[in-house]
C-alpha cells in the first residue's frame, strides 16, 4: 500500500498485479509505504475503508482517492500457479507437482487446500459495506494506470519488471473453465465492467 499525502491518493496493492514493481518505482515519492508483512502490504478495500482511510481523512480533513489494479481472473490464477512453482515455495503451498487444471479445480473448492488458497480479487476489491475503490484499472492496460499516476503525481514513471512469475503451462479443460466462471462469477463480472 502506498499513500501520497499531498496528492490525497492511496494505492491498494492487489496481489499479483505488479504491486512490487509499482512500489519500487514510487516508494520514494510516497508519504507512507507499507511493503511488509504481506497482510499489511495487501490491505484490502474493506480494511482500508474501515481503518486506514478514516484516519487519513480525519488527519488531513480531506478525501483521498483510492486506486487499485485488477487482473483478468484466469490470468491472475495463472500467475499465482506459476509463482507457487518456484523452488523456494513452502512445500504445502507448492504447485510444482500439479497441473494448472488441478490448481484451478482446487481453488474452486470450499474449503481450499493450502496450495490453492490465494484469495480472490473480488473479495480484495469489494467493500463489505460502503465505498469501494474510486478508480480501478485493468492490469492488462497498465499504461492507462501509469498515465493516471503521472498526471496525478506530476512526474514520469518507469516501472521495472520485478517479482515476475516464471513461465509455465496454464491450459484448462473445458469443464474446469466452466467451473471457474461459475465460482469466480463476481471476479469476471467486475473485470468486464472495467473500461480501461
Amino acid at each position: 500500500m502506498l499513500v501520497f499525502w499531498d496528492e490525497r491518493l492511496a494505492f491498494l496493492a492487489t496481489p499479483k498485479t505488479g504491486s512490487t514493481a509499482i512500489a519500487a518505482a514510487l516508494e520514494s515519492l510516497a508519504t507512507v509505504s507499507i511493503q511488509r508483512p504481506p497482510l499489511l502490504k495487501h490491505t484490502t478495500v474493506h480494511r482500508y475503508r474501515r481503518f486506514v482511510g478514516p484516519y487519513l481523512e480525519a488527519a488531513s480533513k480531506d478525501r483521498f482517492t483510492v486506486v487499485a489494479l485488477m487482473r483478468e481472473p484466469r490470468d491472475w490464477l495463472g500467475s499465482w500457479y506459476r509463482y507457487r512453482q518456484r523452488e523456494e515455495t513452502e512445500p504445502e503451498k507448492s504447485t510444482r507437482s500439479i497441473s494448472f487444471d488441478e490448481f484451478v479445480q482446487a481453488w474452486c473448492l470450499d474449503p481450499q487446500p493450502e496450495f490453492a488458497s490465494v484469495g480472490s480479487q473480488g473479495r480484495f476489491l469489494r467493500p463489505r459495506q460502503g465505498e469501494g475503490v474510486d478508480r480501478l484499472f485493468r492490469y492488462e492496460g497498465i499504461d492507462s494506470f501509469v498515465d493516471f499516476l503521472e498526471e496525478r503525481l506530476g512526474c514520469e514513471i518507469l516501472l521495472p519488471r520485478l517479482n515476475v512469475s516464471p513461465q509455465g503451462a496454464t491450459e484448462l479443460s473445458a469443464a474446469t473453465e466452466v467451473l471457474l466462471h461459475e465460482v469466480a462469477a463476481e471476479d469476471f463480472a467486475l473485470y468486464a465492467s472495467l473500461t480501461g
